[in-house]
């Protein structure tokens, strides 16, 4: 069967179809590591910037984008990292409750330790690296970014859910223990 002898209505839902696909394909996934990832609380510098086509949004900073030797315990040598790398950075939780970065693998850690997929964005010397992992800006309501900047920045939390696999989600921005917005991108 040719194309030029379907209905134009075929044709059009085919086409309109085809772009519903485009754009479930990432709500899947992001719903796939909200639903199925775990909880982890990163600590951030927040600083508030706006769009005007999509509104105010706090620019994220988690501590993790930015890893140096003497952060890491594990074997790694940061030098062996280059610019657009992807690596996992593996994280454990602190006495605080907040996931800290202690090794950054070249590949998913296989022994079950929590780890966030990014890549690396910048090498800052030999021995330190900027990593992005996709969690650098969090959109609130009109006017709340000011007061989210205000905020001592010790106080501000990022909760995100990772996936088995290293992909990671925001889930919750939060303040002192409080909720102060949770993510409306579902």
């Amino acid at each position: 069967m040719r194309l030029e002898n379907l209905s134009p209505w075929v044709r059009w839902g085919a086409v309109a179809l085809l772009q519903l696909i485009l754009i479930a394909l990432p709500l899947a996934e992001r719903w796939s590591v909200h639903a199925t990832g775990q909880e982890v609380t990163l600590a951030l510098r927040p600083v508030d910037p706006r769009d005007l086509l999509r509104g105010d949004y706090v620019i994220l900073n988690p501590e993790i984008g930015r890893i140096s030797r003497q952060q890491v315990a594990g074997e790694t040598d940061l030098s062996e990292f280059a610019l657009g790398d992807p690596v996992w950075t593996v994280v454990e939780r602190d006495g605080e409750g907040v996931f800290r970065a202690v090794d950054v693998l070249p590949a998913p850690p296989r022994d079950g330790r929590v780890a966030l997929k990014g890549r690396v964005g910048s090498r800052l010397s030999g021995d330190e690296l900027r990593i992005d992992y996709g969690l650098s800006a969090f959109f609130v309501p009109q006017g709340k970014g000011l007061e989210i900047e205000a905020m001592p920045r010790e106080t501000v939390r990022l909760v995100v859910a990772v996936s088995e696999d290293g992909r990671s989600a925001p889930l919750r921005l939060m303040a002192d223990g409080k909720v102060l917005l949770e993510d409306s991108a579902l």
